[in-house]
């Protein structure tokens, strides 16, 4: 007999920074101790506005304080067993990333402890194809980049 997948749903929001040719990410470590480069962000708290929330992530994430000056779009992804799934369990989940550019506004560089993520950094844009990185980073640098009226990345 097989078991029946566990539903699972989350909803967060990020927060793509470009300055001077580089973009903001945080490095994303995985329960099994696997690596890979992220955009800032991450769940909203019950209740918490998405806007409120991305502010929260990239300063939990980076040290930086930012503003979200635009709603770049909305990603909405289905996963099957994805990776992370807790304990094994057959999972069917539903991730859905609010994506924002965001201007940094103050604060410094700082890594998050005791976090998802171990640390953050500036990566020069022409760098990122060549990271070892979550799907997410092209989503939102590609929609950062094309600014599409529907607000999703076609597939």
């Amino acid at each position: 007999m097989t078991a029946e997948r566990v539903r699972r749903q989350r909803v967060a929001a990020y927060g793509v920074c470009v300055q001077d040719g580089q973009v903001l990410l945080a490095r994303w470590v995985g329960g099994d101790g696997t690596h890979a480069w992220t955009v800032p962000g991450g769940g909203l708290d019950h209740g918490e506005d998405p806007y409120d929330a991305v502010i929260r992530e990239v300063r939990e994430e980076t040290g930086y304080e930012v503003v979200p000056e635009l709603l770049l779009g909305v990603d909405s992804r289905q996963l099957i067993d994805p990776p992370f799934a807790r304990n094994k369990v057959p999972t069917d989940f539903h991730s859905l990333r609010i994506v924002y550019a965001a201007r940094v506004t103050g604060g410094s560089l700082q890594h998050e402890t005791n976090g998802s993520t171990d640390l953050a950094a500036w990566i020069p844009l022409s760098e990122v194809a060549g990271l070892e990185r979550v799907s997410l980073v092209d989503i939102a640098l590609e929609l950062y980049r094309s600014r599409p009226a529907h607000g999703r990345v076609s597939a």
